[in-house]
């Protein structure tokens, strides 16, 4: 029942559920008594689904912590509108060059030692942007050097021809 019913004992009359109010009253003692139950079945009823929402949640998180001097891979989508990696869209990477962690900030934030290219990028990163660097070399993506202009954009050149046809 919603928590409106629960309360006043009858549905919210809104244009949705426009039912006629009973006679029913209570006065004194037992309309508080009834009240505080109600107020209580309430509580109870949603402890029982924020206790069950939580326990649906906590099954799938990872508690993450790194510590300083960790390397970390960094994640692209917060700067598509700074730089670009190479591909657009689906084939572009998700993570670059694994970084390494200067100091931890908070208990979720960590400040990232990032190369001078990168000055123009704030170097201080949550946990959801960063994830954890296992060595190994196959997963290192090198950022190709990249002229920008004062608007902070740049001109595409291909790296090499493909096919050619006369």
């Amino acid at each position: 029942m919603a928590p409106y019913e629960a309360l006043y004992g009858r549905p919210c009359r809104t244009l949705v559920c426009w039912n006629e109010v009973g006679k029913g009253k209570l006065l004194g003692p037992e309309l508080v008594q009834q009240t505080e139950n109600t107020v209580k079945l309430i509580r109870e009823n949603l402890k029982t689904a924020r206790d069950r929402q939580k326990s649906y949640v906590d099954k799938r998180r990872r508690d993450l912590e790194f510590e300083v001097g960790d390397q970390v891979f960094l994640l692209l989508f917060p700067w598509k509108g700074l730089l670009r990696f190479g591909r657009k869209g689906k084939l572009s990477p998700c993570y670059i060059k694994p970084y390494e962690i200067m100091e931890r900030v908070g208990p979720t934030v960590y400040k990232v030692k990032l190369p001078l290219e990168l000055t123009r990028i704030h170097n201080v990163f949550h946990l959801s942007i960063v994830r954890k660097y296992i060595s190994d070399p196959t997963h290192m993506l090198v950022e190709q050097p990249i002229q920008l202009k004062e608007n902070l954009s740049y001109e595409e050149e291909p790296v090499h021809i493909l096919d050619k046809k006369e």
